[in-house]
């Protein structure tokens, strides 16, 4: 967004850059445990729980990479997998089929092109087989700690909420707001924001009257400004 753009509330740029850092600083002190959810213990491991969490809940997630991760160790064991096991294996986190056709596909790649190794750029990431700039965030910003925005649904509908932008397009999302929050903050922006979705700024109902960032929020007033029907709407984690 160019520094004289109009800003989707109306405000200043200065004063849109200001409020967005306000907000992550109390988002900061609401979660200060913010993680990423998806178990894993390296690269690989948390490539193929990312591609497994699509249209699937991360606690579905670590039920079943247990059992994947005890089986195929390295990119050479995922690529030489035999597709039906690996589909039964994840069958229970749905489009097991595609999810197969990915994970096979993105470690022969990984092989082929990268000596087995999962690469540490974005441009190399979403070269792979089923590999996004979602999943490559997430795997960037908490497997190798290189800064990315990973714009899931949650943060998508916040940052619109919250005036940060106007966009739909997840890219157009992830520079928007890039611009706004420095970027040794955007992996843990990511994991508040998803958080805060999670548990407090729902999609239909939010529950406006207990947020900690009403009096920063254009969108206060969606959900129930009382404080004890709000209240009863809170989730606590972990998730999902």
């Amino acid at each position: 967004m160019p520094h004289d753009a109009e800003t989707p509330t109306g405000e200043t740029r200065l004063a849109l850059v200001r409020r967005a850092r306000r907000m992550n600083r109390i988002l900061a002190e609401t979660y200060p445990d913010a993680h990423c959810e998806l178990d894993f213990t390296n690269p690989l491991e948390l490539l193929v729980a990312t591609i497994l969490s699509a249209q699937c809940t991360d606690k579905r997630v670590n039920i079943v990479t247990p059992v994947v991760f005890a089986k195929y160790r390295t990119a050479e064991e995922y690529a030489a997998a035999d597709r039906g096991e690996l589909e039964e294996m994840i069958r229970s986190t749905g489009f097991f089929r595609a999810k197969a056709n990915s994970i096979i596909g993105m470690a022969q790649a990984i092989c082929e092109r990268y000596g087995g190794e999962v690469p540490n750029k974005l441009k190399d990431l979403v070269t792979l087989p089923g590999v996004g700039r979602k999943t490559a965030n997430v795997v960037l910003g908490n497997a190798f700690g290189v800064p990315g925005i990973t714009v899931d649904t949650h943060f998508g509908r916040l940052a619109r909420r919250f005036g940060w932008t106007g966009e739909t397009d997840p890219v157009k999302v992830e520079h928007e707001v890039g611009a706004l929050i420095p970027k040794r903050e955007w992996t843990i922006l990511s994991h508040r924001m998803i958080w805060h979705g999670r548990r407090i700024c729902h999609s239909r109902t939010p529950a406006c009257g207990v947020c900690p960032l009403a009096a920063l929020c254009p969108s206060y007033g969606t959900g129930p400004t009382d404080e004890a029907r709000a209240a009863k709407l809170v989730r606590p984690g972990p998730f999902s």
